[in-house]
């Protein structure tokens, strides 16, 4: 009977170091798993916000640029809006001139049309001018 105690005991302790050397088995794959859970997490955590920084950076110069265009296009009306005065002057003048030329008066014509010339070219230099500081 002693033999039959001290087999059972023996097969006991043998199971349960079995048991324990499973148990560690699957704890030590368990933390391995975990441990490399933790670092994907972390990469995707560092990634999720490097991303967010580029889209923030991508925001920024989006604003920018619109910024940009619309001082831009401001800047375009105002010319457009100069130029129109400048032409509704130039029409004026014009009219004054056909209308002193058909008066019969050839010296003051003549002089009328210096001046819408130098009016044209002013005008012209002014646009120039406008165009080189737009761009």
């Amino acid at each position: 009977m002693t033999q039959t105690y001290l087999y059972t005991a023996t097969a006991f302790i043998a199971g349960f170091i079995t048991a324990w050397i499973i148990r560690t088995i699957t704890l030590v794959k368990i933390k391995k798993m975990k441990k490399s859970a933790d670092g994907y997490l972390e990469s995707e955590k560092l990634m999720k916000e490097k991303l967010q920084k580029e889209n923030i950076l991508l925001h920024q110069n989006k604003q920018s640029a619109e910024s940009e265009l619309e001082k831009k296009l401001k800047d375009a009306e105002r010319l457009i809006r100069i130029l129109d005065e400048d032409i509704l002057l130039l029409q004026k003048s014009n009219e004054e001139t056909e209308a002193l030329l058909l008066a019969g008066q050839p010296a003051l014509h003549e002089l009328k049309r210096k001046l819408v010339e130098a009016q044209n070219t002013i005008a012209r230099f002014k646009g120039q001018a406008e165009l080189k500081e737009t761009n």
